[in-house]
């Protein structure tokens, strides 16, 4: 193949590379510190799209975190419903926050609504 050819077809590699770079950097763990939190609040909205359903709780202090649930194969697992949490349910999530903590942001490990559990990623409770 010419060298000129294999540069055209390099770039629209690169170019794609790039454009999923901010994706995979978000998914999985490693955008979240490594210490579990617990998160007490109120529902304020609750959206089951892809990438990953997300939950907006507002603490007691007013502000407004985004809670990311597991993917939606995780979540439907874990009995989590559009149904399950409606906006002003009391709820708990226990999960992993973003490392950047001026962002009001985790992941969930269990979300705890009405006294019951939804476990996205059981493997991570933490054993008693």
């Amino acid at each position: 193949m010419p060298i000129f050819t294999a540069r055209i077809l390099r770039v629209p590699a690169l170019c794609l590379l790039l454009a999923a770079s901010p994706a995979l950097a978000h998914h999985g763990w490693s955008w979240a510190q490594s210490e579990q939190m617990t998160l007490e609040g109120t529902v304020e909205s609750v959206a089951i799209a892809p990438p990953h359903p997300m939950i907006q709780v507002r603490d007691s202090e007013g502000k407004v975190w985004q809670v990311d649930l597991g993917n939606p194969r995780q979540t439907q697992a874990s009995g989590f419903t559009p149904m399950s949490a409606q906006k002003g349910d009391a709820i708990t999530v226990l999960g992993n926050r973003s490392r950047d903590e001026a962002k009001p942001h985790m992941k969930a490990v269990r979300v705890t609504i009405a006294g019951r559990n939804y476990d996205m990623y059981p493997e991570r409770l933490p054993s008693n």
